[in-house]
C-alpha cells in the first residue's frame, strides 16, 4: 500500500538510487494507497469495520495508535553512543508500538481516540512520555538498546522479535505506574497456570491489614504512582502476553494464515511485530489477504517539550492511510501480543484460543495448556531451584537467538 521513490533519480526502492542519492526522509516521495473497496471486513486490533460505511472510523482508529519511527538528533545513547537509530532501530520501534498499545489499553482504554488539535488527558501524555527518546523514559530507545546488551545485542545491532520482547519484559518491572504482568510464552506453549500465578502475585498483599498504607500522589520518574500503588491491592495484574513464534523456514507456512488472521479479530489483540528480513513492521490488522501495518522506516527529528512545557505529539500519529502487504510476504519470525486487563479477559481469551482449534483450515500457531509440560521442568536439564518461577525457567532454558525457534510441526 506504500512505496517510496527517490526524488533525484525517480526510481523506487529497493533499487538503489542511480545517481548516488542517500534515501532519507527529505529525498523520498511517499505515495499511499487508500483501502480497497471490498466487501471483506477490515479488522483493526479486535475491531471490525466496513470500508463502505466506516472508512473514517478505520482511519481514526489507525491514527490513534502511537506511531514510533526512526528519530535523529536525540541525546547520545549511553552518553557517547548513537544519536539516531536510522538503519538499525526498526524492530525496537515496533516493540515500542506494541507495548504502547498495551499502555493505551491499560490507562486510556481501547475506545480512546486521538484527534489533531484536541486537548488530551494527562494519562495520554504520561503514556507518550514513557517512550520519548531520552535515557530516563521507561521504554525509550535508550533503555531498550542498553538493556539489550544483557541479551547479547550490542548498541546499534538489529533485534529480532524475541529479543525485543525479552527486553521489554525486563523494562516493565520498573514501570510501577502501569504495574503490568508481562509474560513471554516460549517453545510455542502458553501455560495458563503459570500466567495466573504471575497475574495473581498481589494476592498475598490484598488485605489492607497485611500491606503498608499507600500514599497517594507519589511521583516516580515524573509519573503519578498512586494507580500503581492501588494495583498492589488488586487480585489481578493486567497481563501483557507476548508469544514469539516461527511459522516456517524462510517464508510463512500458509497453514497458519487463518489462525494469524483470527488473532487480529480478538478484542485482546495487541497486534504482531515482525515484517520482512531486516525490515520490521507493526501489524495492527488485516483486510482480505493483506496485512495492515505501521511502518517505522521514516526518520523524523527527535521531539522535546516546547517553551510552554507541552510535548508536540503530531509526529507520533500516522495521519495517512496505513501500509498494506500480502500476508504471504510476511517473514516467519514474529511475536504476537495480547492484553488482558482482568482475569475475565484472560479466561475469555483462553476460550477463544480453544475454539480456534475447531476452525477448518486453521493450524494452531501455539499450544494452550493448563499446566507446564513435564519436559519443561526437568531439574537435570534446567538445574534450577524448585522455587524459581516458571517464567524464569523458560526464559533461561530457551534463551536463544531469534532464528533458533523450534519449527512448528504440521
Amino acid at each position: 500500500g506504500r512505496y517510496r521513490s527517490c526524488l533525484r533519480c525517480r526510481r523506487c526502492r529497493p533499487e538503489p538510487c542511480q545517481q548516488g542519492a542517500t534515501l532519507t526522509y527529505d529525498t523520498l516521495r511517499f505515495e499511499y494507497e487508500d483501502f480497497p473497496e471490498t466487501k471483506e471486513p477490515v479488522w483493526i486490533l479486535g475491531r471490525k469495520y466496513s470500508v463502505f460505511t466506516e472508512k473514517e472510523e478505520i482511519l481514526l482508529d489507525v491514527t490513534s495508535r502511537l506511531w514510533f519511527t526512526y528519530r535523529k538528533n536525540f541525546p547520545a545513547i549511553g552518553g557517547t553512543g548513537p544519536t539516531s537509530d536510522t538503519g538499525w532501530g526498526c524492530m525496537l520501534r515496533c516493540g515500542q508500538m506494541i507495548f504502547a498499545q498495551a499502555l493505551v489499553c491499560r490507562h486510556l482504554g481501547r475506545d480512546w481516540r486521538w484527534m489533531k488539535g484536541k486537548r488530551q488527558m494527562d494519562n495520554y501524555f504520561n503514556v507518550l512520555n514513557a517512550f520519548i527518546d531520552k535515557k530516563d523514559s521507561y521504554y525509550s530507545i535508550h533503555q531498550i538498546a542498553q538493556m539489550g546488551v544483557g541479551e547479547g545485542k550490542s548498541i546499534g545491532q538489529w533485534y529480532g522479535p524475541n529479543t525485543v520482547a525479552q527486553v521489554l519484559k525486563k523494562l516493565a518491572t520498573f514501570d510501577t505506574w502501569s504495574s503490568l504482568a508481562v509474560h513471554i510464552a516460549m517453545d510455542n506453549t502458553v501455560v495458563m497456570e503459570e500466567i495466573r500465578r504471575l497475574c495473581q502475585s498481589n494476592l498475598a498483599c490484598a488485605g489492607a491489614a497485611a500491606c503498608p498504607a499507600a500514599e497517594p500522589d507519589v511521583l516516580y520518574n515524573g509519573y503519578p504512582e498512586d494507580a500503581g500503588v492501588r494495583d498492589r491491592f488488586s487480585l489481578w495484574k493486567p497481563l501483557v502476553l507476548l508469544i514469539p513464534l516461527r511459522l516456517g523456514l524462510t517464508e510463512i507456512n500458509e497453514a497458519y494464515i487463518e489462525t494469524l488472521k483470527h488473532c487480529f479479530m480478538m478484542p485482546q489483540s495487541l497486534g504482531v511485530i515482525g515484517g520482512k528480513p531486516n525490515s520490521a513492521h507493526y501489524f495492527i490488522g488485516y483486510v482480505g489477504e493483506e496485512l495492515i501495518y505501521l511502518d517505522p522506516h521514516t526518520t523524523q527529528p527527535a521531539v522535546e517539550p516546547n517553551d510552554s512545557g507541552c510535548l508536540p505529539d503530531e509526529s507520533f500519529h500516522c495521519q495517512h492511510p496505513p501500509c498494506r502487504m500480502s500476508i504471504a510476504e510476511l517473514d516467519p519470525s514474529i511475536a504476537v501480543g495480547f492484553f488482558c486487563n482482568t482475569e475475565e479477559d484472560f479466561n475469555d481469551w483462553c476460550q477463544q484460543i480453544k475454539k480456534l482449534s475447531l476452525v477448518r483450515g486453521a493450524l494452531p500457531m501455539f499450544e494452550l495448556v493448563e499446566r507446564q509440560p513435564s519436559h519443561f521442568s526437568n531439574p537435570d536439564i534446567l538445574n534450577l531451584t524448585p522455587d524459581s518461577s516458571d517464567a524464569d525457567r523458560l526464559e533461561r532454558f530457551f534463551d536463544s537467538e531469534d532464528e533458533d525457534f523450534e519449527i512448528l510441526s504440521l
